[in-house]
């Protein structure tokens, strides 16, 4: 027994293999591969393709489309449909979110649920229900022209810009209310009687102690929405407005109707610029805004 202690002290404790070190890089291969691959590989061979030409390669299709009016008109009409669907969104949304975070109301939970329904949906399908209602042979323009004894409805703006606006503003609204929701929700109650109770009247409670602890979740949903509406294709084609031009559909319509695959390189990487300067500027802003905001909380501290 006294043999079988002594043992027992007397062993060395067992070494413990050194993790490797290739380890981490084992892990991090296959990320890397799938953003190379599904990422990096096609923008490259995108702009691998705008430098095409008949006589090889060249920048002479760069300049070519971006000299072009077609192109200037479908770029600002872009970002006209695009800072307009936003902006709307953005009231909108701030008003559905503050409606369902304080002040109740019954059915306020069934509310929230079919606007997160509406994330699920595709983008089409709103377009088809806005001709249902407010198309020229629509529901609305029908009860109109009964009760004005006209042959036809006086709504005709599905076909024009701010019709694809309307639609954008509807499917793209609930990106702004659920981010508000959830930062009314980490809001402390507490604040909002206090303030209260010193008499602060509800909109002063509001622009004081709400939005600013809601402002992050706002600039967030905003820039989501800025950057989907940039890039939106099928509500725009569905809604038939010839006259509306934006670069989704001008790349659509140089890459598979008249099959110039050059210039529809072209005008996406352009569109790929912008989108990434887009999200470079809102994490920029974003992480500004943030390190503000703690700097004051530590200097309160």
């Amino acid at each position: 027994m006294t043999a079988v202690l002594d043992r027992v002290h007397l062993d060395p404790p067992p070494v413990r293999p050194e993790p490797s070190r290739w380890r981490p890089v084992a892990w991090a291969l296959p990320p890397l591969l799938l953003v190379l691959g599904f990422a990096v590989y096609p923008m490259a061979r995108v702009l691998a393709e705008s430098t095409v030409t008949d006589d090889g390669r060249g920048l002479s299709t760069w300049t070519e489309v971006l000299a072009s009016a077609q192109f200037r008109n479908a770029l600002w009409r872009t970002i006209e449909i695009a800072v307009a669907s936003t902006l709307g969104c953005l009231m909108l949304g701030t008003f559905l979110a503050l409606v369902l975070a304080f002040v109740p109301f019954p059915g306020s939970k069934v509310v929230g649920r079919l606007i997160d329904t509406i994330l699920s949906l595709p983008s089409f399908l709103i377009t088809l229900a806005f001709t249902f209602l407010y198309g020229t042979a629509g529901a609305v323009n029908a009860l109109l022209a009964q009760l004005t004894g006209a042959d036809s409805g006086p709504l005709n703006f599905l076909n024009t810009p701010l019709g694809v606006i309307a639609a954008e503003i509807t499917f793209f609204t609930p990106f702004v209310v659920r981010p508000l929701l959830a930062a009314f929700t980490q809001l402390p109650r507490e604040q909002l009687d206090v303030a209260a109770s010193l008499g602060a009247s509800p909109w002063r409670v509001l622009r004081t102690v709400v939005m600013p602890e809601a402002w992050p979740a706002l600039m967030a949903g905003g820039s989501l929405v800025l950057l989907l509406t940039l890039n939106e294709f099928g509500i725009v084609l569905f809604t038939g407005a010839k006259d509306v031009v934006t670069l989704p559909v001008l790349i659509y319509t140089r890459g598979i109707v008249t099959f110039d695959l050059p210039g529809a390189a072209v005008i996406a990487s352009v569109q790929v610029v912008l989108s990434l300067s887009l999200y470079c500027g809102y994490r920029f802003l974003f992480n500004r805004l943030l390190g503000g905001r703690r700097a004051a909380v530590d200097h309160t501290r």
